[in-house]
């Protein structure tokens, strides 16, 4: 068998700036995810592998809570089960004390599968069916309604009870460009203090809290500090007009990670706020509103992106190493876009799993897909890579599981690390299951 070659390609090299390690960043390998070497789980698991820590989702909610719960006496996380409904994921998360915060009948149905009470979710979102409203009120869980057409339901389902049904009220405010008004009752225009009148009206329904989600991965703290105070005073005048006494605020998500957006100009790790920061921004705002002894309303966050980002990782396998015809190098790896969607939005941390000696070059790094967009990162710095060695993407926790897809190659398993040990969360896909839903009409049968 003839030995690989590759034509002669003169290059520049730069070490760049030492570490104590002796050597650039780029090049020092991440040999273990946990204490668990990445060989060991890709030859036990197969390659490509998402891989979840549970020591760091646990202190990461850990941290939020504590942050909040020192500025704020009633604070609750509830976790956003679209960044990644896992399980496994979210049972970690609910054992932490988070509640549970969905936007689908799907989602409340795993809420439901893991033992979370009715009252300890929170169902927002601007799709509910008749049928999802009239489980979750009766369940007691906190409806955040979205639409006049959902209050509408929502008085339908009311009539007759008996009793008055609790629902809290999505609000938009104009915080950010461009605004996100699609969702909810506007502030600005009075559209929420009417739709609460509409409410009380009704004579059926009681509003009991506020909701706003001021966007995605917002890194100026300043965004909720004025939502907040926004909402402190829509909460004053509901209570002098409306004789509405608020039980909850919810200041919902979009808290960063450190991952570093596609667009900026410095690394997520340096431009994304600490839970502290986004505490201080958000409680002291909320105290100062009018509320009177004994009332203070619950606080509840809806984090998902900052809890679970850095948890997992996503291992995989250089296929193969090529020239471009610019003389730049391509790297494939098995695993793409399908499996990594925030590849588009991110600029991942890719670090190589084996030691590649004190040299790094830029290179495009691909996934396996016959797609010319399957492209993980532009431009990364990386040791010398060969066929079989193995890559680790760091922080790909949320969104990726939630938004992959079967396209052209299966999605990998996901696994657990524990104190050292490994438990599978969810199996590799195959082909029986990708089909178990389809038919094919008789007369189509060869």
């Amino acid at each position: 068998m003839r030995a690989p070659y590759e034509k002669p390609t003169i290059l520049r090299q730069a070490v760049g700036m030492m570490n104590k390690f002796g050597r650039p960043a780029a090049v020092v390998p991440l040999g273990s995810i946990d204490g668990v070497p990445v060989r060991d789980l890709l030859a036990r698991w197969g390659s490509p592998l998402w891989v979840v820590s549970e020591g760091t989702l646990r202190r990461r909610c850990r941290e939020m809570q504590r942050a909040f719960a020192l500025r704020y006496p009633r604070v609750q996380l509830a976790y956003s089960y679209k960044t990644n409904y896992l399980s496994g994921v979210c049972a970690i998360l609910h054992r932490e004390g988070a509640w549970a915060e969905v936007v689908s009948g799907f989602e409340y149905e795993i809420a439901r599968s893991l033992g979370v009470p009715g009252d300890r979710i929170v169902f927002n979102g601007p799709l509910k069916t008749r049928e999802e409203l009239a489980t979750a009120l009766e369940l007691g869980s906190r409806v955040n309604v979205d639409s006049y057409d959902e209050l509408f339901q929502i008085e339908e389902l009311a009539e007759g009870r008996g009793r008055p049904v609790d629902i809290g009220l999505r609000v938009n405010v104009e915080v950010n460009y461009p605004p996100w008004d699609r969702f909810g009752f506007n502030y600005e225009s009075a559209q929420a203090f009417e739709a609460c009148k509409r409410a009380v009206a009704s004579g059926c329904i009681r509003v009991v809290g506020l909701h706003c989600h001021v966007g995605t991965y917002v890194n100026d703290t300043r965004v909720y500090t004025t939502a907040t105070e926004k909402l402190v005073y829509l909460a004053g005048l509901l209570q002098t007009e409306l004789g509405i006494k608020l039980e909850y605020v919810d200041l919902g998500g979009g808290y960063a990670s450190r991952n570093t957006l596609q667009s900026a100009w410095v690394p997520g790790e340096q431009s994304c706020p600490t839970f502290d920061e986004y505490a201080e921004a958000i409680c002291p705002a909320l105290l100062r509103g009018h509320w009177k002894p004994g009332d203070l309303p619950r606080l509840i966050l809806e984090p998902g992106r900052a809890l679970v980002d850095e948890a997992m990782s996503l291992a995989a396998t250089v296929v193969s190493v090529k020239r471009l015809r610019n003389g730049e190098k391509g790297v494939v790896i098995d695993a793409g876009v399908n499996v990594l969607p925030t590849a588009w939005w991110y600029r991942h941390d890719v670090v190589a799993a084996q030691e590649g000696g004190t040299m790094a070059e830029d290179v495009h790094l691909y996934g396996p897909l016959c797609m010319q967009i399957d492209c993980l990162r532009q431009s990364v710095s990386l040791p010398p890579l060969r066929r079989g060695d193995a890559l680790v993407i760091k922080n790909v926790g949320a969104y990726n599981f939630t938004q992959s897809m079967q396209f052209i190659h299966f999605r990998p398993a996901v696994v657990l690390i524990t104190d050292g040990r490994v438990e599978l969360l969810r199996r590799r896909e195959d082909t029986a299951y990708v089909k178990e839903l389809e038919r094919v009409p008789d007369h189509l049968r060869s």
